[in-house]
């Protein structure tokens, strides 16, 4: 069992940065370990299902988001919780790195949008392809292209707004 744990830890491992962003985008900030513990467990039991032949990041990708979208679904009442807690610390953590602050704001604006759109900013964010993306989300190039014009101008939109004074 500490050989299969080992190969799965050696094959994560440069899909980790992902998951954290993953995690990071759907989930407040007091939630995020648990959705990574959920992203991981995910991966864990889909890497039986990977094909060799396939892209190891593309793979990832897609299990990652689906769990993500599948946990996000399911988060109605911590959402309510959260969004309080999460202005709380946006507040008390305004002196801090106004470059960090500035992040927090972004992420705060993506945890805004519906559970797709996260998906399709976060992916687009990570440099993939609109093809690469198009083909995770059985979408059309130029759907995931117009979808991110208006994701990005509505994050932006979010971000700009919560400067104020979140």
């Amino acid at each position: 069992m500490a050989r299969a744990e080992d190969d799965f830890a050696n094959w994560l491992a440069p899909h980790l940065p992902m998951l954290h962003r993953t995690a990071r985008a759907f989930a407040a900030p007091a939630d995020q370990h648990d959705l990574m513990q959920e992203l991981t467990l995910a991966l864990w039991k889909a890497r039986p299902r990977f094909d060799e032949a396939n892209v190891a990041g593309a793979f990832a990708y897609r299990v990652a988001h689906n769990a993500a979208l599948t946990w996000r679904r399911g988060e109605t009442r911590r959402r309510l919780r959260g969004v309080t807690i999460e202005a709380e610390l946006l507040m008390r953590d305004a002196g801090t790195d106004p470059r960090e602050a500035l992040l927090e704001r972004l992420y705060a604006a993506i945890r805004q949008l519906e559970p797709v759109e996260r998906s399709l900013i976060l992916l687009s964010l990570d440099g993939v392809s609109y093809a690469e993306i198009a083909g995770l989300h059985g979408l059309t190039e130029t759907n995931v292209g117009a979808r991110l014009t208006r994701i990005r101008q509505r994050v932006s939109k979010l971000v700009e707004g919560s400067g104020d004074g979140v």
